[in-house]
């Protein structure tokens, strides 16, 4: 049997393979379509996707054919031609959708891959029954031609997933890349079937019964048309892009405009030009506690009807500003609807569109708290915490108004500076906490008693507090209030079931005389209150030119102070205690004294006021134990009697965190034992009664003996007794110094000794200095005694020769 293989024209060859690329490279750009449309969409893009791949397939293969040059005309049979082209098509559309609806894995890849090679293959050989000659085929090419369809379907397939699930619609070179490897699967497919062709010519006049197309040009008119079609659908997938993604930006910032509406912690209402609201988030309808239904149509009116009754003029005048086109930005007050008043930030926004004004934003905020923290923090600016008076700050305000109002006339007013006496007792021993009630307690007395419209009082420090007076020196006023002050102060304040009593010390300066700026006339009337607390506290007085030199004279005094104990200038007297019966040594106090360089030999009563005002009494007073403490051991080394050396504590001392500490720190040092040293500490050290307890109660169990000194002179001497480990009392010398006329004092001395013998408490009396002093002593049954009668103060060496190392007694 004769058999005729065809030819292939070059030019159509290669225009299939152009074909079959441009089809690949617009499916895989039809894939990203696909991906991003949901519904009807991405129907549509499927079947316009099964359409393309169709006719690229088919056009392929239908190309192919015509480029097949053989020595005789063939004829085609139209309705088989058009079959071909319908299964191209419908094969394609079920493999799109297979692969589409599925999630990737082998077994979608395989089912859709069977699909499309059943649609190319079908193509290839329906479309070679429409030549109106007989052909035969050789199987094996025909097998391998429907391997090399599945193969070229897997990989189209499995590339248009990649496409749709990793969105790589906008990589032209991978895109590229894929169609290049596609149409040569496609076109290795087709011209592999092609080899399995056989065609019989003899045949070939009989069956001729359809129409007879010139190949050639027919071909390069299905290449060129289908590549144009192509194009076209590249071009339109194009632009339907650029709408898509116009349309998606649209709608991104749609969404995102409205997610910032509604989520907007501030409340937004628009209102448009007819007054009328169209549009509000929660914010607004938490702010205003209005339901969103009730907002929803309401007339601007509406809005200005919930605003505070004195903001509603001036909110419709800003309305109306806004809708001019004016951006404003204000506070005002509306009222909630559960009846409290919520105070906002507002904004109006004007909208605009072309240049013209089509409604407005009101953007508000609830600024309540935020203005209640603004006014606390404004107050306590200017206030005191604690009593509520004004502070320091708004007390030179009004100070310096008050001066500035006053410059003109030269009209005279008052400033008072006054200072609790004896308040850090009370604070150290009790705790701050009592102290501030304390200091509210004394605020308030003098608020009730002195403060009117012409009298301003505030807190300056912790007890110092100051006072404005507008009244002339000249009408007496100023006296009376400074009078009443201390009247108030005086009286006694219950805490912890005791009373306590404190006083007042007030200076008081005049402007202009005193002073014509707020720095000068504070610094006047606080030197005058240093004089009142120097003089003996709880008072008042008046400055003078005289005080202020003697405020030069106390700074330069704290100067000195400070550097006295790096020179080494302080030494220690020594007061011999006695027993009266065989006038034995039975004990030395050790006294402070300042060796001053310019002034000489400077008693206590000139200094330590000082040390304790600038902070230095507690290094001074552990200088005092350890020089004490290392002079007693140095006496007894060398046969001195044992007896022990007394040394007052002061306040500062005996409330400081390590005082035991400190104190067996020195006794160590020294080697002094601690039964040879005794304590003296005063009443007012002892009215926190727990603290107090403690400390002495750590002392003595060390070996520490506690002395109480200037007994009889506080306001509840007796009660301390019972309560602390008190070895000795002390009979203050000012109930001495007039034993002899007064017969009070005898009885109150007399008293203290009975009280004290029945409470197995030694008991000496201070200040002895003459023998009818003594003689009364004794006979009320004090035995020991110190003064001057015996010995005044006495530098070391004078009391080792007198009294330790003497041969015989006095």
């Amino acid at each position: 049997m004769e058999h005729i293989y065809g030819t292939h024209d070059r030019v159509l060859v290669l225009f299939s393979y152009v074909i079959a690329v441009a089809a690949s490279y617009t499916v895989l750009s039809l894939a990203g379509a696909v991906g991003r449309s949901k519904g009807k969409k991405r129907w549509l893009w499927l079947m316009c996707g099964a359409v393309i791949m169709g006719m690229g397939i088919w056009s392929t293969h239908f190309v192919g054919m015509l480029a097949i040059s053989l020595p005789f005309p063939v004829a085609y049979n139209l309705n088989t031609v058009l079959l071909s082209v319908g299964v191209s098509v419908v094969a394609s559309f079920i493999a799109l959708v297979v692969i589409s609806r599925c999630k990737q894995g082998i077994l979608q890849f395989l089912g859709a891959g069977v699909f499309s090679a059943f649609g190319i293959s079908a193509i290839h050989y329906i479309g070679m029954s429409a030549m109106q000659i007989k052909v035969t085929y050789t199987p094996g090419y025909v097998v391998l031609s429907i391997v090399i369809a599945f193969v070229a379907s897997y990989a189209a397939l499995g590339l248009f997933s990649y496409i749709i699930d990793h969105g790589e619609e906008d990589n032209h070179w991978k895109k590229l890349g894929s169609g290049l490897i596609m149409g040569t699967a496609i076109v290795g497919m087709h011209y592999t079937g092609m080899l399995a062709v056989h065609f019989e010519p003899r045949h070939h006049a009989a069956r001729i019964t359809g129409v007879v197309l010139d190949q050639k040009w027919l071909a390069y008119v299905i290449a060129g048309g289908t590549l144009f079609t192509l194009w076209l659908s590249v071009v339109g997938m194009f632009i339907s892009r650029r709408f898509s993604n116009k349309d998606t930006e649209i709608l991104v910032t749609e969404k995102w405009y409205r997610s910032l509406y509604e989520n907007n912690q501030d409340g937004i209402i628009s209102i448009d030009l007819d007054m009328r609201i169209i549009g509000f988030n929660p914010a607004a309808s938490r702010i205003t506690g209005i339901s969103s239904s009730a907002f929803k149509d309401q007339n601007m009116m509406f809005i200005l009807s919930i605003v505070a009754v004195e903001e509603q003029d001036r909110m419709q005048k800003l309305f109306s500003r806004s809708f001019a086109g004016e951006e404003l930005s204000y506070e005002t007050a509306i009222i909630h609807q559960d009846g409290h008043r919520v105070e906002i930030s507002v904004v109006n926004a004007p909208v605009m569109v072309d240049g013209q004004v089509v409604g407005t934003y009101v953007i508000a905020r609830d600024v309540t708290e935020e203005k209640r923290a603004k006014e606390k923090n404004h107050y306590l600016a200017f206030h005191d915490e604690l009593t509520g008076l004004p502070n320091r700050r708004m007390f030179n305000e009004l100070l310096s108004q008050t001066i500035e109002a006053h410059s003109e006339t030269m009209e005279p007013f008052a400033v008072m500076v006054m200072d609790l006496d004896r308040f850090k007792i009370i604070n150290d021993s009790l705790g701050h906490m009592y102290g501030d009630l304390f200091l509210q307690e004394m605020s308030s007395r003098i608020r009730h008693s002195v403060v009117n419209e012409n009298v301003t009082l505030a807190r300056i420090g912790g007890d110092e507090f100051a006072m404005l007076c507008r009244f002339s020196r000249k009408n007496m006023n100023v006296t009376a209030i400074a009078e009443q002050m201390v009247a108030a102060i005086e009286q006694p304040y219950r805490l912890k079931e005791q009373d306590f009593y404190v006083t007042v010390s007030i200076g008081i300066a005049f402007f202009p005389c005193h002073g014509q700026d707020e720095v000068q006339l504070l610094k006047n009337a606080d030197t005058a209150m240093y004089e009142v607390k120097k003089n003996g506290k709880n008072d008042y007085q008046f400055f003078s030119d005289d005080l202020d030199e003697q405020l030069l004279q106390r700074v330069e005094m704290e100067n000195d102070l400070r550097k006295a104990l790096e020179r080494g200038e302080f030494i220690l007297y020594y007061q011999p205690q006695i027993r009266a019966d065989n006038n034995h040594i039975i004990g030395v106090e050790a006294l402070i004294r300042w060796q001053h360089p310019d002034k000489g030999l400077l008693p206590p009563g000139l200094f330590i006021s000082h040390a304790e005002e600038t902070g230095q009494i507690v290094e001074l007073g552990n200088w005092v134990l350890r020089e004490a403490c290392r002079q007693m051991r140095l006496w007894q080394d060398a046969g001195g009697p044992l007896i022990p050396v007394a040394v007052n504590l002061s306040s500062q001392q005996f409330h400081q965190y390590n005082l035991l500490g400190e104190i067996m720190g020195i006794l160590e040092e020294s080697g002094l034992a601690p039964q040879y040293l005794e304590l003296e500490i005063t009443e007012s050290m002892m009215m926190n009664a727990s603290a107090s307890a403690g400390i002495l109660n750590n002392l003595t169990r060390n070996g520490i003996r506690i002395s109480l000194d200037d007994f009889g002179t506080g306001y509840s001497s007796f009660s301390y007794l019972k309560l602390y480990p008190i070895h000795k009392v002390k009979i203050d010398r000012s109930f001495i110094k007039d034993i002899v006329a007064s017969s009070d004092d005898r009885a109150i001395v007399s008293t203290i000794i009975t009280m004290a013998r029945h409470l197995n408490m030694q008991v000496i009396a201070e200040g002895i200095e003459t023998k009818e002093q003594l003689d009364i002593v004794v006979e009320s049954g004090c035995r020991k005694v110190q003064g001057y009668y015996y010995s005044r103060p006495l530098p070391p060496e004078e009391l080792e020769a007198k009294f330790l190392l003497a041969t015989q007694s006095l």
